[in-house]
């Protein structure tokens, strides 16, 4: 993962116009979280949000891809934002929302087992 630093900041603010969020560096790369839920990562100067059966579709008939950590690996739960979508806030605001979703599902189902 890498990341840079302008890439970093643009990213922080465009989706802090949307919802409240936190960023660490993960790796090189950006690890994002609102409400303490991490539902989104930055690297090598793409975007990508979390991923189930609920908004999966979106991404797909987008036309983007999942997230692979390195070559080889198997792909996260995370896919590529469709390009564009950072400079629209309303539009942007609806992805936010159920990749947060997904999170939170995510997080719940973690605390059953």
């Amino acid at each position: 993962m890498a990341i840079t630093a302008e890439y970093r900041a643009h990213v922080e603010e465009r989706l802090g116009v949307v919802a409240p969020i936190t960023t660490k560096s993960m790796f090189g790369g950006l690890g994002i979280y609102s409400n303490g839920l991490f539902f989104a990562l930055a690297d090598d100067g793409h975007l990508y949000f979390k991923v189930d059966d609920t908004n999966r579709g979106d991404f797909e008939a987008a036309g983007t891809g999942p997230f692979f950590p390195w070559d080889g690996a198997k792909p996260m739960g995370y896919y590529e934002l469709p390009d564009g979508l950072l400079d629209h806030p309303t539009d942007l605001a609806v992805w936010i929302d159920k990749a947060l979703g997904v999170a939170e599902r995510a997080a719940l189902e973690k605390k059953r087992r």
